[in-house]
């Protein structure tokens, strides 16, 4: 349930919200969003910018920048269920280079029921505690998912 994707053969881009959670993306109006740690790339005015460390979105807001066609180069992307109250103490302090992110089945924001990470524009990691919305997302993905400790057995040692 933890997969990466480094191809971009179905993404024009990597971290295009709107390719990457295409399949699932019906499975998400349930959830709020937390974006911490982001640089990104967008040519329209988003509920997103540079002057907070950290963004907590409703389903409207976060379809947003799903509508868009942004860049997410690096950052962590969090849905968690819509009655969770994040503990947004530690959410500033956040990184997509801590290397616990390589982790599988690690969440580092709390409450996270899907966690993306996008790292330096050429990886983006995703990890599911759902099932059937990551067997969604590796079905429509195929061979471009690859497993996330098949990918560190191989790539990292």
């Amino acid at each position: 349930m933890n997969w990466i994707i480094r191809s971009t053969k179905k993404v024009k881009f990597h971290t295009n919200l709107h390719e990457v959670l295409k399949p699932i993306w019906n499975d998400l109006a349930v959830y709020k969003w937390i974006l911490t740690d982001l640089d990104f790339i967008s040519d329209q005015l988003l509920p997103i910018n540079f002057d907070e460390d950290y963004f907590i979105l409703d389903h409207p807001e976060f379809e947003q920048i799903y509508e868009s066609n942004t860049q997410i180069i690096w950052g962590i992307l969090s849905a968690v269920p819509n009655n969770i109250e994040p503990d947004t103490s530690a959410l500033s302090t956040l990184s997509a280079e801590d290397t616990n992110v390589w982790k599988p089945d690690h969440f580092l924001i709390q409450g996270s029921m899907l966690e993306i990470i996008a790292f330096d524009s050429g990886y983006t990691i995703v990890k599911f505690k759902d099932q059937s919305l990551s067997d969604k997302f590796k079905d429509y993905f195929q061979e471009q998912a690859v497993d996330l400790q098949k990918f560190n057995e191989k790539y990292m040692g």
